[in-house]
Parts: structure tokens; C-alpha cells; sequence
């Protein structure tokens, strides 16, 4: 197969896009929307997302210390997409939206209500590593819509139709086609008569 070297780039494709809540010292709302977010550790959990510092968010997340990441769905692309191109510096975006900014357990910062899931975080340690800086944050709670709840208290986040980034584009999530651990599970015996 013939491929094409590239100058060195972000190419890890397709990425999580999330959109990311906060409060400023006076309590106003925002929201941006993250691709550049990930998950960093277990114990304790924690995750990380990537800002650029001329971005209005910036400043924001800088003096709360505190976030909330809120899991995106076919249903909130156009906001997701919304909150990627407009700032906060001119737009109440939960107002324009229509989004419901839902009270936080742990955290100053609001939840989107409409979102499936949301991670409370508390940002440990901020690196400056070029043109963004990483949030590195610890989840503090999170929240799941009941909804995709199976009768085994089983979560099922694909009925919410998540969508993810890629290159510009948004997309849906696919068919799942394995489950961890798959590909060494043992394969049950024939029986032979």
C-alpha cells in the first residue's frame, strides 16, 4: 500500500467531541465545545481537555478550577457545532439554545440537562504546552440519564446516539462490532455426536 508522508499533525481521528460548561466568578454561564478531550486515569479518574488561551472559555476555567463535561448526541449537534463558532464574550449560548443549565452536585459549574451524561471536574493542574493548554481535572461525580438504563442497571450511551469528530465533520457512532476482550474469549465447545 502506498502511502503519503505528511508534516508532523494531529491525525487521531475521530475524537470525542464534548461540550464543556463552566461558571465565571459572577456566576455566568458558558459553554465550548472540546475535541481535543480525553480520558487521563482510573484512580482517581481524570480527564483532560485542551483550550487555546485566546479563546473566552480560557480565562473562565482558569479562575473557577472547575468544569463540566456533557456527552454529545445527534440530537445536540447543532448546539455542540454552535458552541465550537460562537463565543461567549457575545452570546448567552444556553439561552440561544434553548439549553437547560441544570445544578451541578459537586461543582459551581451547570450540567446541560439535555445531555445523557455529565462528568463534574476539578482541575489539579494546568499545563501550557504551546498553542493550547491541557486541563488536567478530577472527576468529581457523574450523572447518566436513567433512560438508557437496561433492566440489569446496565448503561447503553449508544441509544443516545452519540457523535463524534472527525477532520470537520461530526458522525455518529457506528455498529458495535466486539466487546472488550473479544478476540480472546474462549470459543464454546461443539458438541459431536
Amino acid at each position: 500500500m502506498a502511502k503519503e508522508i505528511w508534516k508532523p499533525g494531529n491525525m487521531l481521528y475521530p475524537l470525542p467531541v464534548v461540550m464543556v460548561s463552566m461558571a465565571d466568578k459572577d456566576g455566568k454561564y458558558n459553554i465550548i465545545t472540546i475535541a481535543w478531550a480525553g480520558t487521563v486515569c482510573t484512580d482517581p479518574p481524570m480527564v483532560s481537555i485542551s483550550v487555546r488561551p485566546e479563546r473566552y472559555s480560557y480565562s473562565i476555567l482558569r479562575e473557577s478550577g472547575e468544569f463540566v463535561i456533557n456527552l454529545t448526541t445527534r440530537k445536540l449537534a447543532y448546539a455542540t457545532d454552535y458552541c465550537g463558532v460562537k463565543s461567549g464574550r457575545d452570546v448567552d449560548k444556553f439561552r440561544e439554545l434553548g439549553l437547560t443549565p441544570a445544578e451541578a452536585s459537586k461543582v459551581r459549574a451547570p450540567m446541560i440537562g439535555e445531555s445523557p451524561v455529565n462528568l463534574e471536574c476539578r482541575v489539579s493542574e494546568v499545563l501550557d504546552l504551546g498553542s493550547h493548554s491541557m486541563f488536567l481535572a478530577e472527576v468529581v461525580a457523574v450523572h447518566a440519564e436513567e433512560q438508557y438504563m437496561d433492566a440489569q442497571h446496565k448503561f447503553h450511551l449508544e441509544k443516545a446516539e452519540p457523535i463524534v469528530y472527525s477532520h470537520g465533520a461530526y458522525l455518529l457512532c457506528g455498529e458495535q462490532i466486539g466487546t472488550f476482550g473479544y478476540s480472546v474469549r474462549r470459543k464454546p465447545e461443539r458438541k459431536t455426536k
